[in-house]
């Protein structure tokens, strides 16, 4: 438990420049805007996440498919936040959308770890009985 933050920054650091480098390719290789190249540099970093964030950082033994499931809801929102944190600084900011990809990646990442770890990827609680009186 107590390495479970460290894991998680090791799997975030490599889903940044899996993400990141998926980002910036689609702007400067494709072609396509902010928000177009975010959400699939996002798509790709969400499924290398997923898989080394339940196996490794969270050790994750229950059915993938629960898991899965709130993982997306937790990202979706995490992805939300994002967004709005890179289009603010792009439109209103007027910061240099590459910069402003970078910007979006504090929010997400400390939104992502508490919603993985008390959401997506919880215990359950085995064994529990309530008290009768």
């Amino acid at each position: 438990m107590q390495w479970q933050p460290v894991k998680f920054v090791l799997v975030g650091v490599s889903n940044t420049f899996v993400g990141l480098g998926t980002i910036y390719a689609m702007k400067s290789l494709v072609g396509l805007g902010d928000a177009s190249s975010n959400l699939i540099g996002y798509g790709v970093g969400l499924s290398w996440s997923f898989l080394l964030n339940r196996s490794w950082t969270f050790e994750h033994r229950e059915h993938p498919g629960t898991a899965l499931v709130r993982f997306f809801a937790v990202a979706l929102v995490a992805y939300i936040v994002n967004l709005a944190t890179v289009l603010y600084c792009v439109r209103v900011l007027q910061v240099n959308g590459y910069l402003a990809q970078a910007v979006g990646i504090p929010p997400y990442t400390i939104l992502f770890y508490f919603g993985c770890k008390h959401f997506a990827f919880r215990k359950p609680v085995r064994g529990y009985r309530r008290a009768h009186p």
